[in-house]
């Protein structure tokens, strides 16, 4: 199963998870998708839904994932935010250009638009930790995924590598940040938890060597990063795209690239959520995220986008090594990297663009 490189095209797909039948967040997602006619996949579970009544978008019932041909589709856990993996497979083997992935509780903003690999960003000086939701918001807020013990320490404030206005930069990762409830931690929702307005602001790229957790409420994706997309399984719901986003990080630097952080283009209207639950899934990660983003930046790479899926197998062998992950993660992880080898998904080098290493 192969898709030639003239298949790919600027052609956009979205893909939620959801038990639920169409929320108003996912109307509103589908009205801005049409003018593009971009395809809406709908990846469901166990729980539901058995039908999906919203022009646009196409269900995958537990029921329909169970034909698909790819190897990593019968390792997957059922009840898994995991299962995810199988609409970015189907949007990649219908030749996206860019995956947009969402929640079923975010809403398009006025300043949602469909991005471009290529964004106009300020570069930040900052080498390791750093605060993005600060480029945004003067209060006390931080990322879900930021080290705790990070939170108050003045040297993950952002600082702009030059003074300046924004330059265009190639980033095959984009993320927007959230209006109204913000994808922040248990501990921040217990103790300060409020509606928040990010302001607006240019939007800033996180260089190679600077850590921040990325998340998947609002996500921009483009070819060469696919492998990167793999949401692992053996890890609860509130860590697994989270520590898909430091693999992610750690394999763009070896491509020269960032992360590119844009201001709010979303609102969530947050489903329920167990506050005390969402904690007791967190404390993994509360008690590990520091670790592994010093695990990962021990783990030797090879340089070159192509190297990128082979990287992306040796960071979770460097993860099941460190305890994070159990050795029953790397069957799924290398089934995933074949599945992605039987796509072929074509991988290319930003052309005239200034490198984002170096100052």
């Amino acid at each position: 199963m192969r898709i030639p490189e003239s298949s790919v095209s600027n052609k956009p797909f979205a893909v939620i998870t959801t038990i639920q039948k169409p929320t108003l967040s996912v109307r509103r997602l589908a009205g801005v998708l049409k003018p593009r006619t971009a395809p809406l996949l709908i990846v469901g579970d166990a729980k539901g839904p058995s039908e999906y009544d919203l022009d646009g978008a196409e269900l995958w019932s537990l029921e329909r994932q169970r034909s698909l041909p790819w190897r990593v589709a019968s390792l997957l856990p059922v009840n898994h935010y995991a299962r995810k993996n199988l609409g970015y497979l189907i949007a990649i083997e219908r030749g996206a250009g860019c995956i947009y992935e969402t929640d079923d509780d975010n809403a398009p903003l006025r300043e949602w638009r469909f991005r471009d690999v290529h964004a106009r960003a300020i570069a930040l000086a900052n080498d390791s930790w750093t605060n993005v939701y600060r480029c945004f918001s003067d209060d006390l807020i931080w990322p879900r995924g930021f080290p705790l013990n990070f939170v108050r320490d003045e040297r993950t404030t952002p600082r702009p590598a030059s003074i300046g206005n924004a330059v265009l930069v190639h980033a095959p990762i984009q993320q927007g940040l959230t209006n109204d409830s913000p994808d922040v931690d248990a501990v921040w929702r217990l103790v300060l938890d409020r509606e928040v307005r990010f302001k607006e602001g240019p939007s800033v790229l996180l260089r190679p060597g600077a850590w921040c957790p990325f998340n998947s409420q609002t996500t921009w994706w483009w070819p060469e990063a696919y492998p990167l997309l793999y949401l692992p399984s053996h890890c609860s719901f509130r860590t697994t795209d989270i520590w898909r986003s430091f693999v992610a990080q750690r394999c763009l630097w070896e491509t020269g690239n960032g992360v590119v952080f844009h201001g709010a283009e979303v609102c969530q209207e947050r489903n329920v959520h167990s506050l005390a639950g969402d904690f007791e899934s967190e404390i993994p990660g509360y008690l590990g995220n520091a670790g592994i983003a010093r695990t990962l930046e021990q783990v030797r790479l090879a340089a070159g986008i192509e190297n990128t899926g082979d990287n992306l197998i040796r960071c979770y062998e460097a993860l099941v090594k460190a305890g994070v992950f159990p050795p029953a993660e790397i069957p799924i992880v290398e089934a995933w990297r074949s599945d992605l080898q039987e796509l072929d998904v074509p991988q290319s080098e930003p052309a005239s663009l200034p490198t984002t290493k170096g100052s």
